[in-house]
C-alpha cells in the first residue's frame, strides 16, 4: 500500500450555531491496486490541546520530517489506520471517546513513525507494507 500524504488540520465554525470549531480532521491519501482514495478521522480538539495525557507526545510540532514541522493533527489518521486493521476498508472514522484516542497511540514506535514521514516528504510517497512495523514488540 502506498501512502501519498498525511496531515490534518482544525475545523473553522462555517454558520454561528454550529459546532465544527470544536473539532479536527487527519486524512491519509492511500494508493492500493492502482486506485487513490482518503481516509479522514474527525476527532475532538481537547485531544490535542492534552496532548500529553492522550499521547505519548509532550507538544505540537511533534518532531520534524525534512522542512515540516509535524503536528498530531498531521498524523491521527496514520496512527489509527495502524493500530486497527478493519479502518482498512473505511473512509471516515469519528473518536470522541479518550480511551479509543489514546488506544491508535499505544505502542508505536515513534522513532518509525518519524522515518516514515521522512520518507514521505523526501519521495512524496512511502510504502505501508504492514502496520505491525509500527508496533513495538
Amino acid at each position: 500500500m502506498l501512502i501519498k500524504g498525511s496531515s490534518g488540520y482544525e475545523l473553522q465554525k462555517e454558520k454561528p450555531n454550529t459546532s465544527e470549531d470544536f473539532f479536527n480532521r487527519s486524512e491519509l491519501v492511500i494508493e492500493e491496486n492502482g486506485k487513490e482514495r482518503v481516509f479522514h478521522v474527525l476527532y475532538l480538539r481537547y485531544f490535542e490541546e492534552n496532548i500529553q495525557e492522550f499521547t505519548p507526545f509532550q507538544q505540537n510540532p511533534i518532531f520534524n520530517a525534512g522542512t515540516r514541522d509535524v503536528e498530531l493533527k498531521d498524523i491521527v489518521a496514520l496512527a489509527c489506520f495502524i493500530k486497527h486493521p478493519e479502518y482498512r476498508n473505511r473512509k471516515r472514522v469519528y473518536i470522541k471517546e479518550p480511551a479509543e484516542f489514546s488506544f491508535c497511540f499505544e505502542g508505536l514506535d515513534v522513532d518509525k513513525l518519524i522515518g516514515f514521514f521522512q520518507k514521505l516528504e523526501e519521495n512524496k510517497s512511502s510504502v505501508l507494507q504492514s502496520p505491525l512495523e509500527f508496533i513495538k514488540n
